[in-house]
């Protein structure tokens, strides 16, 4: 089976070079240029563990092609993925522009059936509109040509993506032909012998059910950080209600650790085109909007606590931050809490000294020389009033502590994830700050 993957980034490079693994023939498709000639010199745009590996692996082997060449990578393809970027709009809503033409490419250059497959994340009703620009395309040529069009969301974490890939918990795909089913099946049948099958649905509940599935999430994450937050206040310790609530089984321990906000790609932009979408339809979804309303104001938390300790004054202050990403194992620093934090500080007029093991490079592209890159976790310490623990890295987790507090100008650690222990950091000399749990008292 031939299979084309149309966008090369995060989803779309997973998605063909794990395809590629199991013995398909896969071209992966990009109207960047610069990207398309990097991947071919073996150059990936992403850090994702085992994926450099991989995609080198499957280009020796001929099974893994790049081209910016729609009609190239149509010659003989059954089924085409379309996993390009679906940024939201100024009012939330998820811009189709990307994933519209790709349908107008398809209807275009296609010469025999294809199914189309939409792998992006898309609001309810893309597919009608997918079915309706490949139509007029075709229509245009006076072409005749059977078509299909599927829904297939992706269910990566991001960090941990090829083993989800590789290895899936569910697999879901709506469609509306049994042609399309079966070479969904035949497509998938690798990836099910773990004993998970593909789930088929239609196309509209496939398109609601990756929404609804990341606003859950992230609607656990918001619930726990709100309630950190009043366990400050009336005196709990909310790494105790965490363990107290996730041993019940209707609850469970996964997405209920408190920190300092919901970052990357998918959680920020999906809440908000789920809640554009419900506001289309003259629905409000108050739950959603609450949620993300507690994440904007838990990004700042880290921040104000700072303040407090300064007492209100960082002029002239130099704060220390371990961590960039929005989350460990990866670069990926979309909607990342730093980004936050480092503007707060920034315009508050203190000097930030950062250092993260993978996302440098992209820190460095988006906020160019505002603030200092420290070549490893100590020398962002050096005479710094402060440390802010940001992302959770596992090298951050058994820091040596004598050489912190030594670096330190004061010896004052501000725990974003909670990975530190409130008593194990009084004994050893530290003010401690986390989230959820009163530490001055």
């Amino acid at each position: 089976m031939k299979v084309a993957i149309v966008g090369s980034g995060y989803v779309g490079l997973v998605t063909g070079t794990c395809f590629a693994e199991v013995g398909i023939d896969v071209t992966c498709v990009d109207i960047d240029a610069k990207k398309i000639e990097n991947l071919k010199n073996g150059i990936i745009p992403i850090y994702e563990p085992g994926l450099e590996e991989m995609v080198h692996r499957n280009m020796k082997k001929g099974r893994l092609q790049f081209t910016t060449n729609m009609a190239e990578a149509l010659v003989d393809c059954e089924v085409l993925f379309s996993a390009v970027g679906t940024p939201p709009d100024e009012d939330g809503s998820a811009d189709l522009q990307y994933v519209l033409s790709v349908a107008r490419d398809c209807g275009r250059n296609m010469s025999d059936y294809l199914l189309i497959v939409t792998k992006s994340t898309v609001p309810v009703g893309t597919a009608m509109k997918v079915k309706k620009a490949v139509q007029e395309e075709l229509d245009k040529r006076g072409v005749d040509i059977p078509f299909d069009v599927a829904s297939n969301p992706e269910f990566l974490k991001e960090g941990a993506a090829v083993d989800d890939f590789l290895k899936p918990d569910r697999i879901v795909v709506g469609l509306d032909s049994p042609r399309a089913e079966e070479l969904m099946k035949s497509l998938y049948k690798p990836f099910t012998l773990n004993g998970h099958p593909v789930i088929f649905m239609d196309i509209t509940s496939a398109e609601m059910t990756k929404y609804a599935a990341n606003s859950m999430l992230a609607t656990k994450i918001s619930f726990m950080n709100d309630i950190a937050n009043l366990c400050e206040i009336v005196g709990a310790d909310i790494n105790m209600v965490r363990k107290g609530i996730g041993s019940d089984s209707r609850i469970g321990n996964k997405f209920i650790y408190p920190g300092i906000g919901y970052g990357g790609s998918c959680f920020p932009k999906d809440v908000k085109a789920l809640i554009h979408t419900a506001a289309d339809y003259n629905y409000k979804l108050r739950v959603l909007q609450a949620v993300e309303d507690v994440n904007d104001d838990q990004k700042s938390v880290m921040y104000h606590k700072v303040l407090k300790h300064f007492n209100g004054d960082l002029k002239g202050k130099t704060i220390a931050l371990w961590g960039l990403s929005f989350k460990p194992q990866t670069d990926d620093m979309r909607e990342a809490p730093a980004l936050v934090l480092i503007r707060k500080f920034l315009e508050a007029g203190a000097k930030v000294k950062a250092y993260d093991p993978v996302a440098m490079h992209e820190a460095q592209r988006i906020l160019g020389d505002t603030i200092e890159y420290s070549q490893d976790q100590y020398e962002a310490l050096i005479d710094a009033d402060c440390l802010v623990l940001v992302t959770e890295w596992p090298e951050f987790k058994f820091p040596n502590f004598n050489i912190v507090r030594k670096l330190l100008k004061e010896p004052v650690v501000l725990d974003g994830r909670n990975i530190y222990e409130l008593a194990e950091m009084k004994r050893k000399g530290f003010t401690y700050y986390c989230i959820g749990i009163d530490t001055t008292r």
